[in-house]
Order: C-alpha cells, then structure tokens, then sequence
C-alpha cells in the first residue's frame, strides 16, 4: 500500500493525487505529523515537503519526484510519450507549471489572506498570471506536445486553473485565458480523475478565499 502524506490545501498534494488516481493506484492519505513543519514528521520526511510518498522503505518527497517514481514504478497506463523529443516536452511542461505559472498564482495568496490589496497590486498579480496563460498556450501549440494521453505534465495544472479561478473571481480581478489553454482545460476534464479530485476541492478553495474576502 501507498502511503502519501497530504493536506487538503495544498496544491501539490492535488497534483500527486491526480496522478496516482489516473493510474488506478489504493493509496492513504496520513496528514503529516506533528504538523506541518514538525520536528516529528521530519523526523520521516527530512526535507518537512508535502506531498511525501512512503512506499515499503522509500520515502520520498517533491511531487516532481514521486511523479517520475511512480511512472517507472507502475508503468501502466502510460504517462510519459514513447518518443524522446516528446518526453522532453512533458517534462518542461510540469517544470514550467511548478517555476512559473504556480509562483505567479501564489503572489495572491498574501493578498487574499489580507482581506484584499490595492487596484494597483492585484493588477500586477493578474498581469503576471495572463502573461504565463499567454505562455503555456505557445507551449501548448507546439507540434512535439503531448495531448493525446495525461501525462506527468498535465497533473499540476487543473487544480492552478481553478485556485485561479477561485481567487481571481473572489478579488473581481478578471483574468485573459487564451482560447487554446481553455480548450486545454475542457481536453483535461475529460479525463475522471482529474473531475473526480476537482469537485473535492472545490468547496475548499472558494471556503478558504471567501473566509478571508468578507
């Protein structure tokens, strides 16, 4: 059995969950011990990361990790392409998900957790958000991207669209989604795990900005 120690929050606990779903993976979630940030759980997990995997002896931490894990682990059903040059791409995919489109989400967690910021603020935010958006769909379109299978690059994204969602409908702060990246949503709704994890997360995400945008 898999054991992945997780919280509901977090983003990239959503990612992992997605991947080990689609992979039709029995798995437990255990919250970390002690808290996040323990001693205790470092004292498990040494780097304090979620998500963790622990898998017989291995106990591994960084979703990027455990996703490359688990795909050679469990290779069935395929997540990676059999073609080098498009491997290459999924890989830059989920790097360019966790180094730049997550990083320019995450500058509006402060602003949330503060009640709100200045038109000024929010707009750089959101400025930054639109130009990764504008980003990934040049990415998206080029002819060596995987689209035809979920792939380890795909499993961070769903879950950042909707905290963008979330976040940017709860500030009234509109966001630019090129039309290629909403057909890319639409392509990744179809896959069950990836609707099945979102409608858990839903009531949290809008519960945690609406707490804080009263």
């Amino acid at each position: 059995m898999l054991i992945l120690y997780t919280t509901a929050h977090s983003l990239y606990c959503t990612k992992t969950r997605i991947l080990l779903v689609h992979k039709g993976l029995a798995f437990s979630e255990e919250p970390p011990v002690g808290g996040v940030g323990s001693d205790a759980y470092k004292q498990i997990v040494p780097s304090g990361n979620l998500p963790a995997l622990v898998h017989g002896d291995l106990v591994l931490s960084d979703s990027e990790a455990i996703a490359e894990y688990i795909e050679e682990a469990f290779p069935d059903p395929a997540m990676m392409p059999v073609a080098l040059d498009q491997r290459s791409k999924v890989r830059e995919r989920s790097r360019f998900h966790d180094t730049r489109l997550e990083p320019a989400l995450r500058a509006l967690f402060p602003i949330v957790k503060a009640g709100g910021g200045s038109t000024e603020t929010i707009d750089t935010a959101t400025d930054a958000i639109t130009a990764r958006l504008a980003q990934l769909a040049r990415m998206l379109d080029d002819p060596l991207a995987a689209t035809e299978i979920l792939t380890l690059g795909d499993c961070g994204l769903p879950i950042t669209f909707d905290w963008i969602d979330a976040i940017c409908g709860g500030l009234k702060a509109p966001i630019e989604w090129p039309e290629r990246v909403t057909k890319y949503r639409q392509w990744l709704d179809t896959f069950p795990a990836v609707t099945d994890e979102l409608e858990k997360r839903h009531p949290i995400m809008r519960e945690w900005v609406s707490s804080h945008l009263k």
